[in-house]
């Protein structure tokens, strides 16, 4: 079971990198997010970077995470959209021989491990496996995406346009967990998130 962050965007709505944003208490999100993976049962975790990939890489560094396998994976292409991103984590999980693999982002503070622990639950990790986590009616993330999919997913993505079409057209279980999380990805400048 591969877990597979992506955090190679500019953030541009956000005012830079969400790879080098923290928590108020100094939490780096992309330390959280690879720890979020790992404690839901993803090894390794595969980080794909891109803008600011050294300043991130460093950030990993910086902060280890204990019985933790991150992988990370610079994306020279990153500017050309989250597609690109997506691709390049899926080839890297391939290439590590994933039953599946589970799709998370830097920017979903509240969404915590035990997300993925229930969709790990719910839909058992094998090679058929298509879900993803919904909250309050809508599909969110994390995604989980078995290996059977994922050359097909990989062709269908383009420019900006991430797994959601692919998705849909393939009846994806969506597993509750606005219970767990909000699921709401954080678009605003540092100092600017509403409650």
């Amino acid at each position: 079971m591969v877990g597979l962050l992506l955090a190679a965007g500019a953030g541009r709505r956000a005012g830079g990198p969400k790879a080098l944003r923290r928590d108020a208490d100094g939490t780096p999100w992309l330390s959280r997010a690879v720890r979020v993976l790992a404690d839901g049962g993803c090894a390794p975790v595969v980080v794909v970077l891109g803008c600011a990939a050294p300043e991130a890489a460093a950030l990993l560094a910086a902060h280890p995470l204990p019985g933790a396998d991150v992988r990370p994976v610079t994306h020279p292409g990153w500017a050309d959209g989250l597609a690109g991103s997506l691709r390049c984590g899926l080839d890297a999980a391939a290439a590590l021989g994933a039953a599946a693999v589970v799709v998370h982002l830097v920017d979903l503070p509240d969404v915590g491990a035990d997300v993925v622990r229930r969709l790990l639950t719910v839909v058992p990790p094998e090679p058929e496996a298509l879900a993803r986590a919904g909250y309050h009616g809508r599909p969110g993330h994390p995604v989980l995406v078995g290996r059977a999919h994922l050359p097909a997913l990989r062709e269908t993505v383009s420019g900006d346009a991430g797994a959601q079409a692919y998705l849909s057209d393939h009846d994806a279980l969506v597993v509750a967990c606005d219970d767990l999380a909000g699921g709401h990805d954080v678009d605003e400048p540092a100092g600017n998130r509403r409650a």
